[in-house]
């Protein structure tokens, strides 16, 4: 399958991570998923620790959630016409998010972080931005950038295909550390649009805001006349109903949401103040449209989604996670493999060290051998992974007690041999 898959598309998938270069393997092509599991063409059955990189907090092929579609579909897959249920998610959505005051439906994580910028942008008149070494916020042009030899100074270009005089717009600070973010402002005074950051960084493994970080972030957009944009396309729903600003306490001018709020399917926002958001077209002068923005499949599965959370323990979901990490360290100490991790909700981070990482930088420097040599090895045991170091991974409520004991038998097993 894979040889044919080549002939069609680059490297044979659709998205690069799915290569699994960076771990030694081969694409996975999956047949189906249910609950936490999924199986793949040859029939292999894999514990998934990556929910479709985030939105199946309900587990694979929830049946609330297949019922929804399935009776959407027969009404109509796309109208590109107003439906009620875009009303419905919408105020779903305002329920877990009360700073979202009004939002626009898009149809990716992308999509949103991209009219976030751009709505920041003509509100402010200004035309640079502040983004985070090691956060992703989707393939924008303006976002695919990485520091340059000076991180405080030029940035550059981290694919080929970008206007390197587009890249020096977009100004990169290291994530937890407000002073590299102070050092910027004071450099570019009044031409700092935006900061857009993920408030939890899911995009370098899973790192947590160090405490008062997020909160000097908003105290330096409001001294310096910026807005702050949260992405939690990742953390939204995920991390706590109401994302990480509903654990920090710190509220964004605008933020972007994806996946659990599409269920599985392809569905985002972005949106915030109400005064920002009728800046908007057709109501301001800054355009953005979608021929597919708020599709009723995408919809109905979002409307559905939400609606079990509404009445699920968040709080049992993060103890449940808490405890199999814990354990799983335990066993990897008793094995003498170090590993340390962190927790938020149903979201985690793992690393086969003993310190656990605050920042890009420090996750650059981890060992990728040792951490290939562990997911093959975890691979093989039915274990599914992010294929990568620096993505974070993803328990559902469908991981109930006796799926995750296993996986620590498994884990037990592999530990017990050398993993340099």
């Amino acid at each position: 399958m894979l040889d044919a898959a080549k002939l069609i598309f680059p490297g044979g998938v659709n998205s690069p991570v799915r290569a699994m270069r960076q771990v030694g393997l081969e694409p996975l092509f999956v047949s189906s998923a249910k609950g936490p599991y999924l199986y793949d063409v040859q029939g292999r059955e894999y514990v998934d620790f990556i929910g479709a990189w985030g939105p199946m907090i309900l587990g694979h092929a929830h049946p609330a959630v297949v019922d929804a579609v399935c009776q959407q579909a027969q009404k109509g897959l796309s109208y590109g016409i107003s439906s009620p249920l875009e009303l419905e998610l919408g105020e779903l959505v305002q329920s877990f998010f009360p700073s979202m005051q009004m939002m626009r439906f898009v149809n990716s994580g992308t999509e949103a972080t991209m009219s976030a910028i751009r709505l920041a942008k003509g509100i402010t008149g200004r035309q640079k931005i502040i983004k985070f070494q090691g956060c992703y916020h989707g393939h924008v042009d303006a976002l695919l950038v990485s520091a340059g030899s000076g991180l405080l100074t030029f940035s550059s270009p981290s694919s080929e295909g970008i206007d390197p005089d587009l890249a020096k717009k977009t100004l990169v600070a290291e994530y937890n550390d407000l002073n590299s973010v102070a050092t910027l402002f004071a450099e570019h005074p009044n031409e700092i649009a935006t900061i857009i950051v993920e408030p939890i960084a899911g995009n370098m493994n899973m790192i947590l805001p160090e405490p008062g970080f997020l909160q000097g972030l908003r105290q330096l957009c409001d001294t310096n006349g910026a807005l702050l944009i949260f992405d939690e396309v990742m953390s939204g729903f995920r991390v706590a109903p109401g994302g990480a600003q509903e654990i920090y306490q710190v509220e964004p001018d605008l933020m972007a949401l994806g996946k659990v709020i599409g269920g599985g399917m392809p569905a985002a926002a972005y949106g915030g103040r109400k005064e920002y958001m009728e800046k908007i077209s057709p109501l301001g002068s800054v355009y953005q449209a979608g021929t597919m923005s708020g599709n009723p499949l995408a919809m109905a599965c979002g409307i559905a989604t939400l609606n079990v959370l509404k009445s699920l323990d968040y709080q049992d979901l993060e103890k449940r996670t808490e405890q199999f990490l814990s354990a799983w360290q335990t066993i990897a100490k008793e094995s003498g493999c170090p590993m340390s991790y962190c927790v938020k909700g149903g979201m985690f981070g793992f690393v086969l060290d003993a310190n656990y990482p605050t920042n890009f930088s420090q996750v650059s420097q981890l060992s990728s051998s040792r951490f290939g040599n562990f997911y093959r090895k975890a691979f093989s045991a039915g274990l599914y992974f992010a294929p990568s170091l620096f993505e974070a991974g993803f328990l559902s409520f469908a991981h109930q007690a006796s799926v995750l004991d296993l996986c620590l038998e498994r884990l037990a097993f592999l530990l017990q041999t050398d993993l340099e």
